[in-house]
């Protein structure tokens, strides 16, 4: 392919380079919007297990309404740093929350 005329080639190409990096930059803004993620302490009272409190979670949370149990127990484990489900009367849990 022999190129004809340069300066329109070259024109061409940056215009296209262009309208790469504008269209990127558009869809790259729109996937970075999220909400906040804040949490709540919760005191583990008598009776309380890591199931039962994650179904409090899933009925009155809004972050965990479309979740499975088994995936809230997980994730209140992972950010509790515990190793086991075992939990304790007083006990502190940070829960996540919007």
């Amino acid at each position: 392919m022999k190129i004809v005329n340069l300066r329109k080639f070259i024109r061409s190409i940056m215009i296209l380079l262009f309208l790469i990096f504008g269209i990127s930059v558009f869809f790259s803004k729109a996937t970075l919007s999220y909400k906040q993620l804040e949490y709540e302490i919760i005191c583990v009272e008598h009776g309380d297990t890591l199931w039962k409190i994650a179904e409090k979670q899933k009925e009155s949370n809004e972050y965990y309404k479309r979740k499975d149990i088994r995936d809230i127990v997980y994730d209140i484990k992972k950010v509790n740093n515990l190793n086991s489900s075992d939990i304790y009367v007083a006990q502190e849990l940070k829960i996540p929350s919007f």
